[in-house]
């Protein structure tokens, strides 16, 4: 099922380049409580007995170290080689995800820093390089339990607690090296147009001082069919282009991008100069539209009823960073064995190989925010600047059909009254918008919500009789007459419902009493409990008229949280095919 330049272990399957180095594995690492590190120049490189495996955090049995106290400074070294290939090009080098402040240092020399725990960035090295032989890498990592740091799941006490679980400090997703010409593609940001049947790219160029003499060739194809071939002259740094896709070559002309039928256009972009080929770059793109239409959200303006599981992505040996791309895979296929169609993946920004699998297989999106904890003047800041990075990242992915920036009054606990902390809501929101008008975006996922494209709620409800009668009323729940379960109001003060879809977006929750720890509501006894409760609420959802759509909570275990339809190592609680059969019911 996969595409014809998709690999395994390339971390970035939406920008596909031939020459790269993976920089996963070994590095020397060291703990620096104190804060010494820099003062002693160990950017220059520090003496180490210690080994720890990249990606994987201090605080996993994975990593090779496995130690739970938090450490606020952890460095990385590491000798590397520019390979024959990558000789006389220039040096790129990703973090797919460094938590928090990432400072990078080649030879000795510094190269630059990144703030947020969730967003790629990268550097290029090419001037701090020797010409020949190793280079040494020195990364160091500041981390902090300061609640204005968007943290997600992070706990920020000494044990963990309530839904908040082991930390996560350093580097968390892949590290490598990219090798590309001085003149290059830098990024297209792709939007579908289905009622035009066409596609737009806006490409960014890193043309150089003289580009008058390149041309950069798109060339579209699907399951192998040339499509459509473009030519531009490349005259600036940024400039755009819509091209038709409606073909003979395909059944009805053109293909539409569903979870009946994910069908993915390949791309490559081809940057010529004076006709010769110096930069070659694969991609995707799904020709799919969300919309929202008299209170239904519509998926190529169809109403589609969404089926989502929220998904912490965590994992027993390795926490946030999946343990292999195979792993991905293994939760996507049991979702959808589940009678899902969707995952709202929670407090964290995923491997971009999760998107991309779940673009291949068609399962839908939500994209949430890692949360603060407290509201001011550098929350605000270090939010926006972390989250708009994360939507530019994330745009071309056609799975993702929502985004969602705050859960819960998370980092904004008063926006119910607090005129600023809703100013601050609103704001992301037209932000998000300026970048991404095609998609919803939820503020604030669960309650109070202020400006918000869908109004989405959570309820722990256990019983589908009474669920039912709390929801007769729609225009109760979303005027604020009464409060969905008996401690919040679906709209902050001075808002007012607009018509928009309503999704229960958390729900369920059911732990077994022979588990250690913790889940929603009662804890049941026998597989026969589960699944009647798990049936009665479900139903209870789906027999409620103007309801479009639910999250179950939740597909795994998590730590002390105990809740998940799996297992913390991904075995089945109950069958698969009769949750199916429920919710497909």
């Amino acid at each position: 099922m996969s595409l014809t330049h998709y690999r395994a272990e390339y971390p970035r399957p939406q920008f596909v380049r031939e020459v790269w180095s993976d920089l996963n594995g070994e590095w020397d690492f060291r703990f620096d409580d104190d804060n010494v590190g820099e003062a002693a120049n160990w950017q220059r490189g520090f003496e180490t007995d210690v080994k720890i495996v990249v990606p994987f955090v201090y605080e996993t049995k994975a990593s090779g170290i496995g130690e739970a106290a938090f450490h606020p400074n952890v460095w990385y070294q590491r000798r590397v080689a520019v390979p024959a290939e990558g000789q006389g090009k220039q040096t790129i080098i990703h973090f797919q995800a460094v938590d928090y402040l990432a400072k990078v240092w080649v030879n000795g020399t510094f190269v630059g820093s990144h703030a947020g725990g969730y967003a790629a960035f990268s550097f290029d090295i090419t001037p701090y390089l020797a010409e020949s032989g190793d280079n040494l890498i020195v990364v160091k990592v500041e981390d902090s339990n300061d609640c204005t740091q968007p943290r997600g799941k992070q706990r920020w006490q000494d044990e963990s607690f309530g839904c908040w679980y082991v930390q996560t400090t350093g580097i968390w997703q892949s590290v490598w090296l990219e090798y590309v010409a001085e003149r290059h593609v830098r990024s297209v940001k792709i939007t579908p147009d289905v009622d035009a049947n066409a596609v737009r790219f806006d490409y960014r160029i890193n043309a150089g001082t003289a580009p008058q003499d390149l041309q950069l060739t798109t060339r579209i194809t699907l399951e192998g069919a040339l499509i459509r071939e473009s030519a531009i002259a490349v005259d600036r740094a940024e400039l755009s282009a819509t091209i038709d896709l409606i073909s003979d070559q395909t059944t009805w002309r053109v293909q539409t991008w569903s979870p009946q039928s994910p069908k993915l256009y390949e791309v490559a972009f081809e940057l010529r100069s004076g006709g010769v080929l110096i930069d070659e770059v694969h991609s995707y793109f799904g020709l799919r539209k969300i919309s929202i239409q008299k209170g239904k959200v519509l998926l190529n303006n169809t109403p589609i009823y969404q089926r989502l599981i929220l998904d912490q992505g965590y994992w027993q040996d390795s926490h946030l960073t999946p343990p292999s791309v195979d792993a991905l895979i293994e939760d996507i296929d049991a979702i959808l064995a589940m009678g899902y169609n969707g995952v709202r993946k929670h407090q964290k920004i995923e491997d971009p190989r999760f998107l991309y699998w779940c673009d291949v297989k068609g399962v839908l999106v939500w994209s949430e925010m890692a949360a603060a904890y407290e509201f001011n003047d550098r929350a605000m800041r270090q939010f926006t600047e972390e989250w708009l990075e994360i939507v530019e990242q994330q745009y071309n992915h056609p799975s993702i059909v929502t985004w969602v920036p705050f859960n819960e009054s998370w980092g904004v606990a008063n926006i119910f009254a607090d005129r600023r902390q809703q100013q601050f809501t609103e704001g992301i929101y037209y932000l998000t918008k300026a970048i991404d008008p095609y998609r919803p975006v939820i503020v604030n996922d669960g309650w109070e919500h202020t400006i918000s494209d869908i109004i989405s709620l959570h309820d722990y409800e256990e019983r589908g009789e009474t669920f039912l009668k709390r929801y007769a009323d729609k225009d109760a729940i979303t005027s604020n007459e009464i409060s969905h379960m008996n401690f919040k109001y679906a709209m902050a003060q001075g808002y007012a419902y607009r018509g928009q879809p309503i999704i229960i977006s958390e729900f369920g929750g059911i732990a077994f009493k022979t588990e250690e720890g913790w889940g929603y509501g009662n804890q049941v006894d026998s597989e026969e409990a589960f699944l009647e409760r798990f049936r009665s609420i479900t139903q209870a959802i789906k027999d409620t008229d103007y309801i479009c759509g639910y999250c179950y909570t939740q597909v795994s275990d998590v730590q002390q949280e105990v809740n998940g339809l799996l297992t913390e190592d991904r075995q089945p609680k109950v069958p698969l095919e009769k949750l199916k059969a429920i919710n497909l019911g």
